[in-house]
């Protein structure tokens, strides 16, 4: 039952005095502040407020009775799909829970209900924020998303995952939907909970059933229970962009007695995502990935966003062309819905941002990976989601920080375990110099965040010469031959005219983003790019995009967009969308073959001669090759020696530079991340 426009009252509390005015004497909320009317989503304060960035304090108070249509033996809880960024919730009074992630949903059980009578519902939402952990967006506060009245029966299943796999033997290939969830039991005896899946076609008919039993569950005990259900459909419809097929998928989860304990349904998609020689696939066909990122965040309502404010956002991205999309954290659940209805693929990713000094210590990590699981919790039945990134930009040599190899390493073995049907990722820095990173080359998939061209970079890693991009890409693809590369990040500010030479102008933009575009058609191993971002959005107070200009606008909004935070296009917008429009998805035969150093079919070069004849000379030098090594063997024999022991010596020298070299630079990154 949605709670969006039931009634809520918001009361802002600007001294933090309310917690003092509450308590069973005052059940409705804390005295002496003044209530107002508000539909949620609600946030504090819709304008990027400089006093207001570090946080503000507010409350929420609701009146709630038990659904007239209760199930027997069923109790009522309220889900909160987010609450920034920490939420009290009083239930006549009364401290009830604290919830403190801002990016994870989380439900309150209201036992209370039982009786039949009106109850107050209160919720603190706090905002207040320190320097870490650092964000890339506005420090809003509130209620933000929506609010959800839901039954609890005994047994509660949670965060159901649908997951598509197709499995292959020969050219005999299946279809399957593995069931994912953990059962809680809030009853008082112990059970063993009956599950029936069942899916149905993008026409409504059956596609396919399955059943599960779990162990026995003693009561407050969870279980997790996996199982897959065969997609019966003779004629499967896949999802992709320009064909966004949705199945239906449903489960009942079945207590003592037979009787029905909670019902959960969602749209999914029959898709395969992999990475194969080093390039990204959707259905089985090399892909080339060409759209914008996104912040959930409107010109007058922040990222509380109106049914409109998301139809927006979709219509924004169609009208670019963009066939892909990427966020820093798990998106609203009606934006991610619109984003499957019309095919555009998501990089999802979880909100961990810079976080190495919050990654030191094993409470750390936990933190940041219970963050990790409620993206992937969010985002894994969407069939736009390709791909669960654990991070943005950490340390640039995560081999020699312990505790960000320690998460990396935990953040993809818990991806893959909540989501195995997906490649896992994570999305880089990009600094010319430094080394591979084994912690990096364990994922599938590499999101290159590069601002050649437009930041100067770190001592010794310049990144000032857009020139050097395509080197870079290059080197990348050496490093990591066998994980697929995206180029997630590029942009430039731009906020008023002059010229092209010139940082910050119009002009600058769209000949940096023209620039960026072609070197990455110039790497056919890279299997896309998405430019950050579509539309302006605030970010901090006093934001220097880069251009250090003294006359550069220097307010809360980060001016990289394509589109100002009022909606107006910027010339680089034409750029994008005439590449895109210039970019097909499906990478021609032709471009696959040269990103995999392979001969592309004659067909597919309009002649054979030429590949005829090469290889014709390459066998006869092969043999004339052979042929004077063995004349010469004798020789070499005497050489040998020599020069191996010659070869041995430069190899201990060039390990000793190479040694001092990486000391060098992991004390410059450290003491970059000191100072940061």
């Amino acid at each position: 039952m949605d709670l969006d426009a039931a009634g809520w009252e918001y009361a802002p509390d600007p001294t933090g005095a309310g917690l003092r005015g509450l308590g069973p004497s005052h059940p409705g909320g804390p005295s002496g502040l003044t209530w107002s009317a508000v539909d949620l989503p609600h946030v504090f304060d819709p304008t990027p407020d400089t006093k207001a960035f570090h946080g503000q304090t507010g409350w929420y108070r609701l009146s709630v009775t038990r659904p007239t249509a209760s199930p027997a033996g069923f109790d009522w809880g309220i889900r909160f799909d987010q609450v920034r960024r920490v939420a009290d919730v009083f239930v006549d009074g009364r401290r009830v829970a604290v919830h403190s992630d801002p990016y994870a949903p989380f439900t309150v059980a209201l036992p209370q209900l039982r009786d039949g009578r009106p109850h107050a519902v209160v919720v603190r939402a706090d905002s207040h924020k320190a320097e870490e952990p650092r964000e890339g967006w506005w420090n809003w506060g509130g209620m933000t998303r929506a609010a959800t009245l839901v039954p609890l029966g005994a047994i509660v299943a949670r965060d159901t995952g649908f997951l598509p796999q197709r499995t292959c033997r020969g050219d005999d290939c299946t279809w399957s939907v593995t069931v994912d969830t953990t059962l809680f039991n809030r009853g008082t005896t112990t059970v063993s909970a009956r599950l029936a899946a069942r899916l149905t076609t993008p026409d409504g008919k059956p596609a396919g059933r399955g059943t599960a039993t779990s162990r026995p569950i003693a009561p407050g005990e969870t279980a997790r229970v996996r199982f897959r259900v065969p997609v019966a459909d003779d004629d499967v419809q896949l999802w992709g962009p320009g064909h966004p097929a949705l199945y239906g998928a449903a489960l009942d989860t079945l207590g003592a007695g037979g009787a029905v304990q909670q019902h959960d349904a969602a749209r999914i998609g029959l898709r395969t995502v992999t990475v194969h020689d080093g390039l990204l696939t959707l259905n089985g066909q090399p892909v080339e990935l060409r759209g914008a990122s996104i912040q959930e965040d409107v010109d007058g309502h922040g990222p509380a966003l109106t049914d409109a404010d998301v139809n927006g956002i979709v219509a924004q991205l169609k009208a670019v062309g963009a066939n892909v999309t990427r966020a820093h954290y798990a998106l609203d659940q009606r934006l991610q819905d619109k984003l499957d209805q019309a095919g555009i693929m998501v990089w999802t990713q979880a909100p961990i941002y810079h976080r190495d000094r919050l990654l030191v210590t094993a409470d750390q990590r936990d933190t940041a990976l219970s963050t990790v699981r409620a993206a992937v919790l969010q985002t894994r039945n969407h069939p736009s989601t390709i791909t669960h990134s654990v991070a943005n930009e950490l340390s640039v040599i995560p081999d020699k920080v312990p505790g960000t190899a320690a998460f990396l390493r935990d953040a993809r073995a818990l991806t893959l375990d909540l989501d195995p049907t997906l490649p896992t990722s994570v999305d880089t820095l990009s600094y010319p110099g430094y080394p591979r990173q084994a912690a990096y080359a364990a994922f599938d998939l590499l999101g290159i965040n590069s601002y050649f061209g437009w930041y100067p970079g770190k001592p010794g890693h310049s990144t000032a010469d857009i020139r050097s991009l395509a080197p870079y890409l290059s080197g990348m693809r050496t490093m990591y031959p066998n994980s697929g590369l995206v180029l997630t990040e590029f942009g430039a500010e731009a906020t008023m005219t002059g010229p092209a030479t010139e940082k910050q102008t119009y002009a600058f933009q769209e000949v940096y983003t023209r620039n960026v575009l072609a070197a990455v058609k110039s790497a056919p191993t890279l299997s896309g790019a998405i430019y950050w971002t579509l539309r302006e959005f605030a970010v901090k107070p006093a934001w220097d995009g880069g251009a250090q200009l003294p006359g550069a606008d220097r307010n809360a909004i980060h001016h990289k967009g394509l589109v100002t935070y009022d909606g107006r296009p910027k010339p680089a917008y034409d750029v994008l969308r005439d590449d895109i429009r210039a970019t097909p998805l499906d990478r021609p035969a032709a471009d696959v073959a040269l990103a995999l150093g392979t001969r592309v079919p004659d067909r597919d070069r309009g002649g054979v001669g030429f590949g005829v004849a090469l290889g014709i000379l390459i066998a006869v030098g092969v043999l004339l090759v052979v042929d004077l090594w063995a004349f010469t063997g004798w020789r070499r024999a005497l050489l040998d020696e020599t020069r191996d022991a010659r070869a041995a010596a430069r190899r201990r020298r060039a390990q000793a530079v190479r040694a001092r070299r990486e000391a060098a630079e992991a004390e410059q990154a450290e003491a970059a991340l000191r100072v940061a």
